[in-house]
Formats: C-alpha cells, sequence, structure tokens
C-alpha cells in the first residue's frame, strides 16, 4: 500500500467534533470530486466519485450525521487498467439551503468557483477543508524517494483559493498546470511535515519524519564517504607524482645533488610511497608538520621541473 493511500486512511479517520469543521470537510470533498445534477422537476442530487473505500465512507458520514441527508454508495468494478473499485457516493440535497451551506450556491443560486469564505472562518475550518481537499484529490510521493505532495483540480480558481490558503500557514505552496488541470503543490520536506499535520496524519508525520532522518544520515554519510575517496585519491595521485619526480632526479643528477632536507624526505618517500605528508612528518627527527613535509616535497617537483624543461629545449 503506498504512502498516500496509508495517509489517507488514517485522515478518513480522524474524529471532528466541531460541527463547522466537519461541514468544512464536507464541503471540500465534494467540490473536490463532486458534480452537482439537477433533474427536470427541480430535484437536486451529489455525485461523489473516489477510488478509495475509506473517503467513501467519509462522505457518506459526513453527509448523513452532518446534514441528515438521504446517500448511498454504488461500488463500480473497472475492466481496463486499474482494476480497483470506484466508488459513487450519491447525496441528496433537500433544496437550495443544503447548497448553499456546502459552499456550492451563492444566495442568488449561482455556482460558485472558489472557496466560501464561510467554510474557512476559523483556523480548524481552514485545516479541516485541507484535509478534505487533500483526500478528495490529493496525493503524496513516498518520503524514500523525492519529497512531493500536491492536490489537483480541474477549477483554476479552485486552485488559487487552495494555494492562498495554505499559504496562511506559509507553507510556500504553488501552483502549476498541466493541460487543463491545475496541480497545487509543495515540495520542501518541511512544508510538507508541517502540512500532514496541519490536516491532523499524526502517524503519517512520524513516519515521514524517520524516514527524512534515515535519508539525511545516509547522504551525510556518503558525502563523507565521497569526500574522504576524493582526499584518499588526491593523496595517492600526488604521491606517485613525488615518487616519479624522485627517480627523474636519481636518473639525471642523482638524489645526492639535493641538500640534506630535500635528500632526507626524498628517500623517506620512497621508502614508504603510501604514507600521508603527516606521516612522513612523524618519522623524520626531529619531527616536521605537515607543511614542512609538503614544502619540501614541493621543491624537489620543481626541481624535476627543470630538469624536464632542460631536456625538452635540447
Amino acid at each position: 500500500m503506498s504512502f498516500s493511500t496509508v495517509t489517507k486512511e488514517e485522515l478518513a479517520r480522524v474524529e471532528e467534533n466541531r460541527k463547522s469543521c466537519r461541514l468544512s470537510e464536507l464541503a471540500a470533498l465534494i467540490r473536490m470530486d463532486g458534480m452537482l445534477q439537477i433533474s427536470a422537476n427541480q430535484k437536486y442530487s451529489l455525485n461523489v466519485t473516489t477510488e478509495n473505500a475509506s473517503v467513501a465512507r467519509r462522505i457518506y458520514g459526513l453527509a448523513k450525521t452532518l446534514l441528515e441527508l438521504p446517500s448511498g454508495i454504488v461500488v463500480r468494478r473497472k475492466l481496463r487498467l486499474k482494476k480497483n473499485n470506484s466508488y459513487l457516493v450519491k447525496i441528496y440535497p433537500k433544496g437550495m439551503e443544503d447548497l448553499q451551506e456546502l459552499g456550492l450556491l451563492n444566495d442568488e443560486g449561482e455556482i460558485i468557483a472558489g472557496i466560501t469564505k464561510k467554510l474557512i472562518k476559523k483556523k480548524c475550518n481552514q485545516k479541516a477543508y485541507l484535509r478534505g481537499a487533500f483526500l478528495a484529490g490529493g496525493s503524496i510521493s513516498n518520503p524514500e524517494g523525492n519529497y512531493h505532495l500536491e492536490i489537483i483540480t480541474n477549477n483554476i480558481i479552485l486552485a488559487q483559493d487552495l494555494s492562498n490558503l495554505i499559504n496562511v500557514f506559509n507553507l510556500n505552496a504553488k501552483i502549476s498546470t498541466r493541460k487543463k488541470i491545475h496541480v497545487v503543490y509543495i515540495k520542501e520536506s518541511e512544508h510538507i511535515f508541517e502540512f500532514l499535520a496541519l490536516i491532523g496524519a499524526h502517524q503519517a508525520v512520524f513516519k515521514f519524519e524517520n524516514i527524512r532522518i534515515l535519508k539525511g544520515m545516509r547522504n551525510q554519510v556518503n558525502r563523507i564517504v565521497n569526500c574522504e575517496t576524493a582526499n584518499l585519491t588526491k593523496t595517492v595521485d600526488a604521491a606517485v607524482r613525488q615518487v616519479e619526480n624522485i627517480k627523474l632526479i636519481e636518473k639525471t643528477i642523482g638524489v645526492n645533488a639535493l641538500s640534506d632536507n630535500l635528500r632526507e624526505i626524498a628517500f623517506l618517500r620512497m621508502e614508504y610511497p603510501d604514507s600521508s605528508l603527516k606521516e612522513l612528518g612523524e618519522i623524520l627527527t626531529p619531527k616536521v608538520g605537515k607543511s614542512g613535509v609538503n614544502h619540501r616535497l614541493r621543491k624537489i617537483e620543481e626541481i624535476a621541473e627543470q630538469i624536464k624543461k632542460r631536456a625538452k629545449d635540447k
């Protein structure tokens, strides 16, 4: 089961006692996934479709207990591609007043495109509305991979209102458009963490944070290993070059032509080709620091370069 599905199942079990907040959540669920039908005899029906059984039960339960509206669930089996069930929740509003209470129609009976302000007056209303919006049109990628949370709608005004509502909590939500689909998304792991906590997905928050910590530790270990590998490679390359320089000097002018300090370090490097500069300095008597050893080997390199230059000029 995907992380997104597990998160939605948790959210569908959130207990919300405040009536206004339950109304806000139901309004978002219907707004995101619902379709309003008006029959010839002016009878209204709301058809809300979802592929998540927990979400379907949530919609049905809220409609029955909150507004006491006649409701039913139809289970439909998909025959192509994904063969999971699809759930159609049918809700029958008693009149225009119910639709207005759900923020679908204004006082003149006209359809409202965005989020009705009365549904998000309080903080708890705002959180409940976002929970409903995520349950209906949201998804979150597995935090083992890239961090990404999104809510999809085909209504640009609703997308803008959702983005603005999320950003009331400073979560840096943005909108992208894919053909006629508008995607409200959050990419920063810290903001996704805060959004999940905000809408009540506390178990998902713990799992998300644990995975995030483990990923951070793995990344840190990889950085350390990569850094150490790079330093080791650099040290080995430098040691090989230093040995080659000393061999060149031995073949041409002879190591004995070097000063005492340079001759001493040259013999040590040939004897301990795998040792670091610090280790070479510890062997010398008296001991010499890493920078001192490096200085001597640079002098030897300069002499070797001069020998190469003279050979090239001949």
